[in-house]
């Protein structure tokens, strides 16, 4: 019986190979604005990997004054073209179709940043995540601005791409015409649904005109914004069906609104909500349009994904999270390796760290977004080496699989009966259990690829002497540090023992929060069954500054739900037994005045420290003397660092082994170590 996921489908006049698609997204991979040699190889390892549909541009640029907010494409610009061609040429040439999305920003941008030139709404609203004031579209602008979206459109069509989809949606110019919540307007342009649709029709119109019959043209848009003054699904089946009697070949379905942060979770949303949860309302939509729909929202897994499709939800299934974290998922499946999968865990990295670190990441696939220095299929070695590996956390564990993937013989040591390390920690949370699937699948991988796993093995520095190996890597991680310089801290304990159960404070608690990511709000959350009162307390301007604007929705309510009290810009300065309770001094720096708390526990997250001993007696036993050469690593070399002629082995360090980093450091570390090796 054929898979359903794995059946043609014809859009238009471009037959697809199979149903699944990679939606618009931006990674912010481009290179000046363009799409140049990153963006290229990040789309073309999707093709390769056996996608049907890659769109690239989520939110590409069609007039100068968008200003780019995260990373976007500038396909305004002539220069475009030739890069739109080469990444063309190299998806078609791996079997898949390729397409953009077009937008103006309008108000869903920076005021201060690009060209300063002044953001642009339907009514001169103001729009909260970028915190852009805007002035309202004149008519002259929209005439501009439509003219825009059809020159824009026809040079994808000359840089040979498949079709472009119109993005009406997320809060972009079209988009606040489009709603009543944001368009207020007196004009032909406002009012009635009629009025509202105006703009959006007179671009569809140009588009369609600029690039002729044959050419794909869909839109990305809400059916229902979820929101009492917005546009609800019966007047976006009216826009619908408006936007298809004027040329609209496919609709992306989305459903909500993004305004605030709250709401982008809702329509994208992270790991600890429900699995494709707008799936049965895209099916709705579907049966009440007249041109094919595709929508990704969590749909994750294959089995899903294959509901979808056979259940007729939808025309094409997004699959775009999940291809970030495998994009060979298609032809995976298609093999009948679906077990091999990497799992996308929703961790929501690939998202928040445009903001944070400048350009999408995997949480746990290092390779997306650095194809060109780190292949995405481990090749095999030319030669065998004897290698240990201590230490299963995820980067030991990364670190045992490319190992084994390359051919070498790998020993993995774990001193605990199970392995996981500091995940199998923040799993325990319930808000954080989806992380367990990093660890799942790197073991998974480790006995297929038959690595020798030993069990409740501490390694002592006598265990390695006449062992044989080549290569010993340490991913051996870290212990908790409480030490901040502060006086008493050895009267404070640290999360590690609230996450594990091992302490359940009761009273007032204070938390103090020197890390800035994910621990400390958990240990909060997880003490709120036992403690009276708790007060968050962090030396920086912001809560958690490392967790990012998706998953800290649900940690912020809990907070709220929990009365719990959070004081910024507060530094620790000492703890004191006072009376049976402690004494905690805080002060704001450069303050003449500090203030005091009287708590019954003090908790301490400050990331952790390295276990060095193991390491310090192996230095000296090593060629390279520990060292891990920069250079031959970040060109993806074997090592070539040598100290010590006499050496009996490469010894390596990775992750917290080195330094209190996150999840993906680790991975990072393992791979693009181990993929030399």
């Amino acid at each position: 019986m054929t898979d359903p996921l794995f059946t043609s489908f014809t859009l238009k006049n471009l037959t697809l190979r199979n149903r699944i698609v990679s939606t618009s997204h931006e990674p912010a991979y481009g290179e000046d604005g363009l799409p140049k040699e990153r963006y290229r190889t990040y789309h073309r390892e999707k093709a390769r990997g056996g996608v049907a549909l890659t769109m690239i541009g989520g939110s590409a640029l069609v007039s100068p004054d968008s200003t780019p907010s995260f990373g976007n494409l500038e396909l305004y610009r002539d220069e475009a073209v030739g890069y739109l061609r080469a990444l063309s040429d190299d998806v078609h040439e791996q079997g898949a179709a390729v397409m953009t999305q077009l937008t103006h920003l309008g108000q869903r941008t920076y005021n201060y940043a690009g060209n300063w030139v002044p953001a642009i709404s339907a009514s001169g609203t103001r729009e909260s995540a970028h915190r852009a004031f805007s002035k309202a579209a004149e008519k002259v602008d929209i005439e501009r601005i439509t003219r825009d979206f059809a020159q824009t459109a026809l040079r994808c069509k000359e840089g040979g791409l498949d079709g472009v989809e119109i993005s009406c949606w997320a809060g972009h110019l079209l988009d606040v015409f489009l709603s009543p919540a944001r368009n207020f307007r007196q004009d032909e342009y406002g009012g009635s649904l009629e009025n509202r649709m105006r703009f959006p029709l007179e671009v569809i119109r140009a588009v369609r005109s600029a690039v002729g019959g044959d050419f794909i043209v869909g839109v990305r848009m809400s059916f229902d914004e979820q929101r009492a003054d917005g546009n609800g699904p019966d007047d976006a089946i009216r826009i619908a069906k408006a936007f298809t009697d004027n040329g609209i070949d496919f609709f992306s379905i989305i459903r909500g609104y993004v305004d605030t942060d709250a709401e982008l979770a809702k329509t994208i949303p992270p790991m600890a909500t429900p699995a494709s949860p707008h799936l049965e309302f895209a099916g709705w939509v579907r049966k009440n349009v007249d041109v094919p729909v595709m929508h990704a929202a969590r749909i994750a897994d294959p089995a899903t994904a294959r509901y979808a499709i056979s259940e007729g939800l939808l025309d094409l299934v997004g699959m775009t999270r999940a291809l970030m974290a495998d994009p060979n998922l298609p032809l995976k499946v298609a093999q009948g390796r679906a077990e091999q999968v990497r799992p996308c865990v929703g961790a929501s990295m690939c998202l928040d760290s445009i903001y944070s670190a400048g350009s999408a990441v995997c949480i746990h696939n290092p390779a997306t977004g650095r194809e060109r220095e780190l292949p995405q299929v481990v090749s095999p070695s030319t030669t065998v080496k004897q290698c240990a590996v201590v230490g299963a956390g995820p980067g030991g564990l990364e670190a045992a699989r490319v190992l084994a993937e390359r051919g070498h013989a790998v020993t993995l040591f774990e001193a605990n009966a199970s392995v996981g390390g500091q995940i199998a920690l923040a799993a325990l949370s319930a808000r954080r259990r989806d992380l367990i699937g990093i660890v799942d699948w790197r073991l998974d991988e480790c006995k297929r690829l038959g690595v020798d796993l030993l069990l409740n093995h501490y390694v002592e520095p006598g265990d390695f002497a006449g062992a044989g190996y080549d290569v010993i890597i340490l991913a051996t991680g870290g212990l908790p540090d409480i030490e901040i310089g502060a006086t008493g801290t050895d009267l404070a304990i640290d999360t590690w023992d609230i996450l594990s159960g091992a302490r359940k404070p009761r009273g007032d608690v204070l938390v103090y929060d020197d890390h800035g990511g994910h621990q400390a709000l958990d240990a909060v959350e997880a003490m709120t069954a036992s403690a009276s009162n708790i007060e968050y307390v962090t030396e920086g301007k912001t809560v958690a500054p490392d967790v990012g604007s998706s998953p800290g929705v649900a940690y912020f309510a809990m907070l709220a739900e929990n009365n719990v009290r959070m004081t910024p810009l507060h530094q620790l300065v000492g703890v004191e037994r006072r009376d049976g309770r402690l004494a905690v001094t805080l002060r704001v720096e450069d303050a003449a005045i500090t203030s005091t708390r009287i708590v019954d526990t003090v908790v301490i997250e400050h990331g952790t420290r390295p276990d060095c001993d193991l390491y310090d007696s192996l230095v000296p036993q090593s060629i390279n003397r520990g060292e891990v050469g920069l250079a031959d690593l970040l060109a993806q070399r074997p090592q070539s660092v040598e100290h010590n002629p006499d050496g009996r082995f490469r010894l390596y360090r990775i992750g917290d082994a080195v330094a209190s980093r996150n999840i993906h450091a680790a991975i990072l570390d393992a791979a693009r170590l181990c993929n030399a090796i």
